[in-house]
């Protein structure tokens, strides 16, 4: 039978670069990228966490290389993009993953010093890694840029200043290269995560947790990394061609609910 449809729903053989891949949301993407037959340059400040990463994707047989990766060091982040694209030979997807989340108060001692952190990592560090890849992503038939914001760019909570301001960066920084590398058929979308567990959240008491999925979240749950995972790969298609400039929430609600 003819195929009805001509857009690609598969990533296989894609070459993914992700930051963070060393443990929760990062560590998610890259197994589920490989499994789908990507090709992934998985890298993280940490190195022994993205080797471990790394050593799980290649025992399912999957293919996958570990890059030790500071995003706050942008000489860095050109030079190992660079390597990594030499190694495997091209670059389609860009997934900016890597992030920290240092609460602090606004009259803080340690504010400027927490807020300088948080901007340096969570957005400049994203733009940095777009503009080191975007000349493999040029060369590639279905380039993909997607930045990892939160629900913190959608709203804001108190005592968390520095984040929620990186993140709003990072919405803005995703329109506004959406409209300016769609002429080349970059698409560039972001995820906004709401409360996952993650070592972000591990902090937190699981009967806090329970009592605040109850009251905030319509599933009545935090979600699972590899639930934000899916979300990455679903905008990393082929087929998306047509989707940009997205700022998804993958919330289980939270976003919505009201009452």
């Amino acid at each position: 039978m003819e195929k009805l449809s001509k857009l690609s729903r598969s990533v296989k053989d894609k070459v993914v670069f992700i930051t963070g891949a060393g443990s929760g949301m990062g560590r998610a993407t890259a197994k589920l990228f490989a499994e789908q037959g990507a090709k992934v340059a998985a890298t993280d400040k940490k190195l022994a966490a993205v080797n471990e990463t790394v050593e799980q994707i290649q025992a399912a047989g999957c293919n996958a290389t570990a890059w030790e990766l500071d995003v706050s060091n942008g000489g860095m982040i050109k030079q190992v993009i660079e390597a990594a694209a030499e190694y495997y030979q091209g670059l389609d997807i860009l997934i900016n993953n890597a992030g920290v989340s240092l609460r602090t108060a606004i009259d803080s001692e340690d504010y400027d010093e927490r807020w300088a952190t948080s901007l340096s990592i969570l957005l400049t560090a994203q733009s940095s890694s777009i503009r080191a890849a975007l000349p493999h992503l040029r060369k590639s038939e279905s380039p993909r840029i997607i930045n990892i914001a939160s629900t913190e760019g959608l709203g804001a909570i108190p005592g968390n200043s520095p984040y929620t301001a990186a993140k709003h960066g990072v919405i803005g920084l995703t329109r506004s290269l959406a409209t300016e590398l769609g002429k080349e058929g970059i698409t560039v979308n972001a995820i906004c995560p709401g409360p996952i567990l993650t070592g972000m959240t591990d902090w937190i008491p699981e009967e806090e947790r329970d009592i605040y999925s109850r009251r905030r979240i319509a599933l009545r749950r935090y979600g699972d990394p590899e639930e934000v995972a899916h979300a990455s790969l679903s905008l990393a298609l082929p087929a998306s061609s047509y989707i940009t400039g997205v700022a998804l929430a993958v919330d289980g609600g939270l976003t919505i609910r009201r009452g």
